[in-house]
């Protein structure tokens, strides 16, 4: 299995390549040449499997000569050996058509854990491979910081470079991410920025050669490949549980950044009966309109209650429209140069349909979360992140058959959000035993302007240069 990118010109690279290269040198994302597809027989026959054994099966067509099947296996045991719950993502019945997935059993108590757990040991393998060293830079609305962070701290071989919003986190994600000490571990955190003006200088940092000649850059956001693959296991986990292969499913995803979503539609091209994907979005709503009118224009970012989705540019919106477009990387480099300047395109027919064809979407507001969270609380007693409650909105309102079964994807543990639980429910959620003394660590940050030099300065005299 190799990858291309979705912009057309960059060289395609093996599994190894991709996840250490993250972001494409022509500015485009990378993807699979193809598409593996798993049979009926062959579905059913994963059914029951422990999940890190079902992750080991799902990813190994696209992991090709990287690793052996049973280093694979190694790697997915370790990383999911340290989630709190044996089931990993487990899931929870509602009433007779919801349930909940639950993905906030992981370390940071959310759902990036799945993925960056497996990411970590992975950018290990590969540069124990040799004697070069990664310079990892992320941006975080939140949740993407603290999961990128706990997985590589005190790694050998990566510095870690993670640049965040400032003020527009939760306390609960801050600390998670301030309070690690290692020394290869960096927060930066941006004074006068939103989460989009974070990931524009990640992205400008990969296009930038005096910074790309000195050090080895990398990516934990979802522009990096490896972490949509350890997505896609979820889905399968799931769908296996109501039905399939012989039900579908459907599934209502909180959606900033379009990755975890995009699992999802990974998962239909492999096989799974997906009946719809329900892109769940807050008043920030760029993939609602894009959905549902072709207007893929950007706004200005609002603050939230669920502030992961507080997200005007969503990057892997275009591994869907290159996927969509028939795989034209040149077509897609020129739609996407003119949103980059214009910061609005319009979507072509074929990618509007095409995305119809699985997709629809919804858009919650401040009173829809809170609604979303005291539904959840008084009639299934489960308290649910302000998250989770758009993607649990979305579902009540989709008028999908009954005997379709909707999964939620509850993409936080509540505790995370006390505040905004607690004014929906009068419940204030618990922080779990194992991080209880989140409140009393010493935290470690540095505050930047949001200016691109003042940034990779910074990362230029604390990273280690290629090798």
């Amino acid at each position: 299995m190799d990858y291309i990118s979705t912009r057309g010109s960059a060289p395609a690279l093996d599994f190894a390549g991709a996840t250490l290269a993250g972001l494409a040198n022509d500015g485009g994302l990378y993807l699979p040449r193809e598409w593996p597809h798993f049979s009926e027989a062959e579905i059913a026959a994963m059914a029951g499997l422990p999940y890190a054994e079902l992750a080991a099966r799902i990813m190994q067509p696209f992991v090709g000569d990287s690793l052996t099947p049973e280093r694979l296996l190694d790697l997915t045991r370790a990383a999911y050996g340290r989630f709190a719950h044996k089931a990993v993502t487990p899931l929870k019945q509602l009433d007779e058509q919801q349930w909940l997935l639950e993905l906030f059993h992981g370390p940071t108590l959310a759902f990036k854990d799945v993925a960056l757990q497996l990411l970590g040991l992975l950018f290990e393998e590969f540069l124990g491979r040799g004697d070069e060293n990664l310079t990892i830079v992320g941006a975080t609305s939140g949740d993407t910081g603290s999961a990128a962070i706990d997985a590589v701290a005190g790694r050998a071989k990566v510095d870690i470079f993670m640049l965040h919003p400032k003020g527009r986190v939760s306390d609960v994600q801050r600390r998670q991410m301030t309070t690690v000490l290692a020394p290869n571990v960096h927060n930066i955190a941006i004074e006068g920025a939103t989460f989009d003006d974070a990931q524009a200088t990640v992205k400008r940092m990969f296009g930038d050669t005096a910074m790309t000649s000195r050090f080895n850059i990398g990516a934990v956001n979802s522009i990096n490949w490896a972490r949509l693959m350890a997505q896609v296991v979820y889905y399968f986990a799931a769908g296996l549980q109501l039905g399939a292969p012989q039900r579908e499913v459907a599934f209502a995803v909180p959606t900033g950044n379009f990755g975890d979503v995009f699992a999802g539609y990974v998962a239909a091209q492999m096989g799974l009966p997906v009946a719809r994907l329900i892109v769940a979005t807050n008043v920030n709503d760029i993939l609602h309109r894009a959905l549902t009118t072709g207007d893929y224009s950007q706004g200005t970012v609002t603050p939230t209650a669920a502030p992961s989705m507080d997200i005007q540019v969503s990057s892997n919106f275009e591994r869907l429209l290159y996927d969509l477009g028939r795989r034209d990387g040149v077509a897609l480099a020129a739609q996407m140069a003119k949103f980059e300047s214009t910061k609005a395109m319009q979507l072509t027919n074929s990618q509007r349909e095409g995305a119809a064809r699985l997709f629809s979407s919804s858009r919650a507001d401040a009173d829809d979360m809170a609604q979303a969270i005291r539904w959840a609380w008084e009639k299934c007693g489960e308290l649910i992140d302000p998250h989770t409650a758009c993607g649990l909105h979305a579902a009540l309102a989709s008028g999908i058959a009954r005997e379709v079964p909707v999964v939620t994807l509850a993409t936080a543990h509540p505790a995370k959000f006390r505040d905004a639980v607690e004014r929906a429910t009068g419940q204030r959620p618990p922080l779990p035993a194992r991080v209880g003394d989140l409140f009393e660590r010493e935290e470690r940050c540095v505050d930047l302007a949001g200016d691109y030099a003042a940034i990779a300065e910074y990362v230029s005299a604390h990273a280690m240069p290629k090798g």
